[in-house]
């Protein structure tokens, strides 16, 4: 049996690969277990610096895989929705930064997936869709906060109740993509962008991952006060340092401290 996810390390950059090519990296049960294990691990790993996220074969993620699911009452589908949370609780509470490289189709919760990242590279043939109506949900993989976040709550409300696929430059527009590549050009483009995420501040990165996620929910004097807190802090860093003495010595810095705890 095939694994369902691959990793590769390349320099400081892991690579996380959806393995399931014959159902277009459509997520099971097993694959959501693999896929949370999988960017844990590169989260605990101090040798790994940044992420990418992409799909074997001609698809990134077709959505959840169907034909494994079936009508069951809801305290049996708990399971299923709860892996779901944690794969997107995974990307969100690595303070490490992940791209996700988007070659053919991300569909449904495969466009969430994509969505949940920091960064998103699309290849010029790729399509996304939240097409989570067609069979009967709403959305999950953290669509109602990653999609408003990304293209705003009146377009995401479009985009959920009326899904229709969009090309890779439309989804620039609106700002549900980041970049857009040649076509079989989007790993080679996050591999570039997460080397040079690799070699900067690790602690001044996952701090701006905290931020953005928690400036939603948070009273806007309240973030102030922690954004001043912070940026104090980073003060005290080794990468504060490097980046000072690399100013002074007209010189580009050498972040390599990893990631600091700032709040422990």
């Amino acid at each position: 049996m095939n694994n369902p996810v691959l990793t590769k390390d390349a320099s400081c950059v892991r690579t996380i690969t959806l393995n399931r090519p014959n159902k277009r990296n459509a997520i099971d049960m097993e694959l959501r277990i693999a896929l949370i294990e999988a960017i844990d691990a590169a989260s605990v790993d101090p040798c790994v610096r940044a992420i990418i996220l992409t799909g074997a074969g001609s698809a990134f993620c077709a959505g959840g895989d169907v034909a494994s699911m079936q009508r069951m009452p809801a305290d049996r589908a708990q399971p299923r929705a709860d892996l779901a949370k944690r794969v997107i609780a995974s990307i969100w509470r690595t303070p490490k930064p992940i791209i996700a490289a988007v070659e053919g189709p991300a569909i449904g919760a495969g466009a969430a997936l994509a969505a949940a990242c920091d960064r998103v590279v699309a290849a010029r043939d790729a399509r996304f869709a939240f097409t989570f109506t067609n069979v009967g949900l709403c959305g999950d993989m953290g669509t109602f906060v990653s999609l408003p976040a990304r293209v705003g709550p009146a377009r995401a409300r479009q985009m959920l109740m009326l899904p229709e696929p969009l090309a890779a430059t439309d989804a620039l527009h609106i700002g549900l993509v980041d970049a857009v590549t040649d076509i079989d050009g989007a790993l080679a483009k996050a591999e570039a962008d997460a080397q040079r995420l690799a070699s900067g501040p690790a602690t001044a990165l996952g701090i701006i991952k905290l931020m953005i996620a928690e400036t939603s929910s948070t009273v806007p004097f309240e973030m102030l006060e922690r954004e001043a807190a912070y940026q104090a802090k980073l003060f005290d860093t080794d990468d504060f340092a490097e980046g000072v003495a690399a100013f002074h010595g007209k010189r580009r810095p050498v972040f390599v401290s990893a990631h600091t705890d700032l709040d422990g």
